[in-house]
């Protein structure tokens, strides 16, 4: 694997956030809780995760698509603040993403996301930054921008031999062509059985599932468990994660991600990679917020 820097390409939105007692069901209302509006995206949690993880400064470029509006400047903004090298398209039409986030007591959170801008970024947007991707040493990419875009970025990275490494969530269907474009695929549980129809509740289902994803063109599988920790496929192992106090788990897959990609773009050992990304999680679990609960190198290598 190449060294340098990551390009994480993928969505960025604001995050507004209600934290209370318990998860309403349809047609209930809980009152009680409190109001949090907070930078979100899995493209942009992914790229803040390597930014305040990498070893040097400078070391993430994010190519996004935002509306012309207050959300977009707000986020070229925070990007420039944590040293990310922002790639951002505008859209004239289209306003910025939007999530609106529901976190119980344990932690636990459901997510309604309006793409806005993210659902319009399209092939021909990443054109003007094919060589911030030819260069980089990998390409993190996720699923809340348009497939045909995930797939074409992945392609001019394979071309170059740069690492692609894709977080399939939200999760859906992937075209066939997209997976021997694929070095590292990270789902979760729901989404390894969303891909591969196997349901992934232990170690033993966990590699069945690698073996569908592999038997597709997929060069490495690392499945997220949740508690329960991340099946590597390589390894033919499931390694258990921390056990801390949960506030909150949203980011935690993006931390996850972003803290694996840093430490493969090191030199790191699949199972050091995913050690690393496992103590950065942790941390982010504890705190609550998407952007906000990312942590820094310095709180890694510390613990």
């Amino acid at each position: 694997m190449k060294t340098g820097k990551i390009v994480v390409l993928g969505s960025t939105n604001t995050d507004m956030v209600i934290t209370g007692k318990k998860i309403p069901v349809p047609g209930e209302t809980v009152s009680g809780g409190k109001f949090l509006m907070n930078p979100g995206g899995k493209g942009a949690n992914q790229a803040v995760a390597v930014a305040r993880l990498s070893a040097k400064k400078g070391a993430c470029t994010f190519v996004a698509k935002v509306g012309d509006d207050l959300f977009g400047r707000e986020t070229a903004a925070r990007l420039k603040r944590d040293g990310i090298v922002s790639r951002l398209v505008i859209d004239k039409n289209e306003p910025s993403g939007t999530a609106l986030i529901l976190v119980d007591a344990k932690g636990q959170n459901v997510i309604s996301v309006a793409l806005g801008a993210n659902g319009t970024l399209s092939p021909d947007d990443i054109e003007p930054f094919r060589k911030d991707i030819e260069n980089a040493a990998s390409l993190v990419m996720q699923l809340e921008t348009p497939v045909d875009t995930v797939e074409r970025a992945a392609k001019v990275a394979h071309d170059k031999g740069v690492t692609v490494i894709l977080n399939p969530a939200p999760a859906r269907k992937l075209p066939k062509s997209l997976y021997p474009l694929v070095d590292w695929i990270t789902p979760n549980e729901t989404e390894a059985e969303i891909l591969t129809g196997v349901k992934v509740v232990d170690a033993a289902s966990a590699a069945k599932a690698v073996e569908v994803l592999k038997k597709r063109g997929v060069g490495h599988v690392v499945i997220t468990m949740g508690s329960k920790g991340a099946y590597c496929g390589d390894c033919c192992k499931l390694f258990p994660c921390r056990k801390v106090k949960a506030v909150d788990c949203v980011a935690a897959g993006d931390t996850f991600n972003g803290a694996f990609a840093v430490a493969l773009s090191e030199g790191k050992t699949c199972a050091e990679a995913i050690a690393f990304a496992q103590k950065a999680s942790a941390i982010s679990v504890t705190r609550p917020g998407a952007q906000s609960s990312v942590p820094y190198r310095k709180e890694i290598t510390n613990s």
